[in-house]
């Protein structure tokens, strides 16, 4: 496949069906409601062969003006070593505009992006599989769309960033659960259908006792279930994970262009991601 007979386009929904056989190539789990909801809060390019088949995928989803994350980026493998995704990040970087720009990179991934500019900040731990019965932890309430706005601005504080479509999007599709002391919201967890069962997340939290309860939460009311959590390997809580039955298999690096700040996070803090693609 020569590069002269591969065509650009933005991303639309009939382009999705193609972006699922790409992403079962990578043996990604994602299913068509999933790449359409990264859709729905996202710009994008396809690459079109000469026989119109998607030949590659890139995503930007913008947080407001504050950041932009750019996501499921795959390059057929019967196109890549051409420069098939790097003219992908070309286009990314004209969607995201000024925007500081955020990726989780696979190991694969990560020569060009280093190239572009983009550092290393983190270690995603991708944690998944099938929880035996918990006990119920107390404290927790279920959360519905009143409590929208106290989530997104507690999202908002420990991201750093407006992520108002994100919660939106996970109100349509999942549920919410928070812990509130003296009557304000000090953590909240959410949790929806995703590639072969379920992934909770974000998990935002001011402490990893609050995150683990969250957790908990949904994780109890789901035994046997096949459930997906991605934290953040600074947060302390993967080992936990492992003990409840979510076993390590993967996950990938956080990078940031430009550099993000060195400094300690202030709490509240992301405990675990909404997935590796939308952070």
């Amino acid at each position: 496949m020569q590069q002269d007979e591969i065509e650009l386009r933005a991303f639309e929904p009939d382009h999705i069906e193609g972006a699922v056989v790409l992403s079962r190539q990578e043996n990604w789990p994602h299913r068509p409601q999933d790449w359409q909801m990264a859709l729905q809060l996202s710009s994008g390019s396809v690459a079109l062969d000469d026989q119109g088949r998607v030949a590659g995928t890139i995503l930007v989803t913008p947080y407001g003006m504050d950041c932009a994350m750019i996501n499921m980026v795959i390059v057929d493998r019967n196109a890549r070593g051409k420069g098939l995704g790097r003219r992908l990040m070309d286009r990314a970087f004209a969607l995201a505009g000024n925007r500081p720009l955020r990726l989780v990179a696979t190991l694969d991934g990560m020569p060009l992006y280093e190239k572009l500019g983009f550092v290393p900040s983190g270690t995603i731990l991708q944690h998944q599989g099938q929880v035996a019965a918990l006990d119920a932890p107390g404290g927790v309430e279920a959360a519905d769309t009143r409590n929208l706005p106290e989530i997104k601005a507690l999202d908002r504080d420990a991201y750093g960033a407006d992520r108002e479509a994100l919660i939106d999007a996970l109100a349509e599709r999942g549920q919410f659960a928070v812990i509130r002391r003296n009557g304000a919201l000090q953590a909240y967890a959410a949790i929806r259908p995703f590639g072969r069962g379920e992934v909770i997340g974000p998990v935002i939290a001011g402490n990893a006792e609050d995150a683990r309860t969250l957790i908990r939460f949904f994780a109890g009311s789901r035994p046997g279930a096949f459930l997906r959590v991605d934290t953040d390997s600074r947060t302390g809580i993967a080992g936990w994970l492992e003990e409840i039955g979510l076993v390590h298999v993967g996950g990938g690096v956080t990078m940031d262009r430009p550099p993000g700040k060195s400094a300690e996070q202030a709490r509240p803090k992301v405990y675990a991601l909404a997935n590796q693609a939308l952070g």
